[in-house]
């Protein structure tokens, strides 16, 4: 009998906490059984639950994939360019390139509407 690998699929490889007042940021690179990087970006909040009677963490995450990572960067470099500057950067024009999933779903879809 084979033996089964209980270990995560997702291994770590990278890790930074940035706290921020009440906020803490975690910016986690991870990689697949495939060995391809992903980031997974966590906002975790400390409050206090009345009904609880106790402080919880309110977490909130993101996954970024690698073949977005690009276009996630132009976006917040534009972002951070309105704030600092008042003005609205000129908008990005991307290639889009559709992956296989994408058009299984296209197709799903437009089975279901018959």
């Amino acid at each position: 009998m084979e033996e089964f690998d209980h270990q995560d699929t997702r291994e770590d490889v990278f890790s930074r906490a940035v706290k921020a007042g009440k906020r803490t940021y975690f910016f986690d690179v991870k990689s697949t059984r495939d060995k391809e990087l992903y980031i997974t970006v966590t906002e975790s909040k400390k409050r206090f639950d009345n009904a609880l009677g106790k402080f919880v963490y309110d977490k909130h995450k993101i996954f970024l994939y690698q073949e977005d990572f690009e276009k996630f960067m132009h976006g917040l470099e534009d972002a951070y360019s309105f704030i600092e500057t008042g003005k609205e950067p000129p908008e990005r024009v991307y290639k889009e390139v559709r992956r296989l999933s994408d058009f299984e779903t296209d197709s799903q879809n437009s089975d279901s509407s018959l």
